[in-house]
C-alpha cells in the first residue's frame, strides 16, 4: 500500500522510466566497456606480465618457465655491465673535442631550465627536468662515442634511424606533395607511383633494396665501376650500411608523409594564394607566410606518427644485413629478438623498455616543446 502510494506521488517517475533513464545516462559506459576490456586483456595485462621478466632472471625448465628476482640488473648490464659497448657504444677514451660539445650544450640546456623556472608551473617543470636529463645524458653518449672517434650502440643507431631518416622523409615527402599539389601535367599519375612503396610489404623492400644494392649485379654496378668502386663493399662499412638502411627505409615511407601532407596542402584555401598572389608575394614568400602557418599542424602530426614508428624498426637491417657489419646496423628492437632468440627473456624485456623510455622521453618533448610551439605559432 506504501509502495503503491509512493508512486503516486507528484514528480515521482516509475520505477522502469528511472531504470531507462540510468540506462540512458550510463549508454555510453555500456558501449565502451568491451574495448576497454579487450585492452586491458590484451594489452594492460601483457605489459605488466612483460615487466615481471624484465625484473627476473627468466629459465627454461621441464615444467615451464622459472623466474628469479633480480631487480634491475637486466637494466643495469644494459647501462654498466656486459652489453653496455653493444648498447651505448665505446665511451673511451672521450676526445677534447668531444668534452667541449659535452660541456657547451650542458650549459646551455642548464641555462634554458633555470629560466624556466620562473614561467612554467611545478609540473611543467618536471616535465623539462626530465626532458634536460635525457638531453644531457644523449649529449655525454654523443661526445663519448661519435665526437671521439668511437663507435656507437644501437641506441644512437635507432637515434640515427629516427632522427636524420624521418627528418630526410619529411622533407622529401613534403616536397612531392608541394609539386603534386601545383597544375602540373599528369599529377594524378605521380600521385599514384609515389603511394606504391607504402603497399609493399617490408619483407620484399628488404629484398628488393637488397638486389639494387649489390654492386656486383645490380642496376648500380656500371656506375661505380666508372668511378673505380667495383670493390667496394657498402655493407662492410658502418656508416655507409647505416646509410643505405635509412635509404630503404624512406623509400617505403616517404609516401605516408607524401600522401598525408598532400591533402593537407589541398585543404589550403585558394582565396588566401590568390590574394597573396595579386599583392605580388612570390612563391617562396606565399608558401612560408601563406600555405605553411595552414599546414602546420598536420606537418607536426606526421612527423611525430612517423617518429614514433620509426622507433621500431626492426625488419629492414635483419633481412638486409642481419644487424652487421658487427652490431653497426642492430637497432634496439632488432636488439632485443636477437637476446630473445638466445632465450634470455629478461634482458629481452628489459631493452624494449628501455625503447619504451626513450620513445616518450623523445616524442613527449618533441610534441611539447615544437608541436605545441608551432601550433601557437600558427595560431598567432
Amino acid at each position: 500500500m506504501l509502495h503503491s502510494i509512493n508512486n503516486n506521488q507528484p514528480g515521482l517517475a516509475p520505477a522502469g522510466d528511472r531504470w531507462r533513464e540510468w540506462l540512458d545516462r550510463h549508454s555510453g559506459t555500456f558501449f565502451i566497456a568491451p574495448a576497454v576490456t579487450l585492452i586491458l586483456i590484451f594489452a594492460i595485462l601483457p605489459t605488466v606480465y612483460s615487466m615481471v621478466f624484465a625484473l627476473s632472471r627468466v629459465r627454461f625448465t621441464g615444467d615451464g618457465l622459472k623466474f628469479r628476482f633480480v631487480g634491475f640488473r637486466n637494466f643495469a648490464k644494459q647501462l654498466f655491465g656486459s652489453d653496455q659497448v653493444h648498447f651505448l657504444g665505446r665511451t673511451e677514451p672521450t676526445s677534447i673535442f668531444g668534452t667541449i660539445v659535452f660541456v657547451a650544450v650542458t650549459l646551455a640546456i642548464l641555462w634554458w631550465l633555470y629560466r624556466s623556472l620562473k614561467t612554467s608551473t611545478w609540473v611543467a617543470m618536471l616535465g623539462r627536468t626530465i626532458s634536460a636529463a635525457a638531453g644531457i645524458f644523449l649529449t655525454w653518449l654523443l661526445a663519448a662515442s661519435l665526437l671521439s672517434g668511437n663507435s656507437i650502440g644501437t641506441l644512437y643507431t635507432t637515434l640515427f634511424y629516427v632522427l636524420v631518416g624521418c627528418g630526410v622523409q619529411f622533407i622529401i615527402g613534403t616536397g612531392l606533395a608541394f609539386l603534386c599539389s601545383q597544375p602540373i601535367r599528369g599529377k594524378n599519375f605521380f600521385r599514384v607511383i609515389f603511394f606504391i612503396p607504402l603497399m609493399v610489404t617490408p619483407l620484399g623492400v628488404g629484398y628488393a633494396m637488397k638486389m639494387v644494392a649489390d654492386i656486383t649485379k645490380g642496376p648500380f654496378e656500371p656506375i661505380l665501376g666508372i668511378f673505380g668502386l667495383s670493390t667496394w663493399v657498402w655493407s662492410a662499412d658502418a656508416w655507409s650500411a647505416r646509410f643505405v638502411m635509412m635509404i630503404c627505409d624512406s623509400w617505403q615511407w616517404i609516401p605516408f608523409i607524401f600522401i598525408c601532407m598532400l591533402a593537407a596542402l589541398e585543404n589550403v584555401p585558394r582565396d588566401h594564394v590568390e590574394a597573396a598572389q595579386v599583392d605580388g608575394a612570390s612563391s617562396v614568400h606565399i608558401f612560408r607566410e601563406v600555405i605553411w602557418p595552414q599546414v602546420v599542424p598536420v606537418a607536426v602530426t606526421v612527423l611525430l606518427i612517423r617518429a614514433i614508428e620509426a622507433f621500431k624498426i626492426m625488419d629492414l637491417p635483419n633481412i638486409m644485413t642481419g644487424g652487421g657489419p658487427g652490431s653497426s646496423t642492430e637497432s634496439m628492437t632488432l636488439h632485443s629478438v636477437y637476446v630473445w632468440r638466445a632465450n634470455d627473456m629478461g634482458t629481452s624485456a628489459a631493452i624494449a623498455y628501455l625503447l619504451l623510455i626513450l620513445t616518450v622521453v623523445v616524442c613527449a618533448s618533441f610534441f611539447n616543446y615544437v608541436v605545441l610551439g608551432q601550433l601557437r605559432k600558427a595560431r598567432a
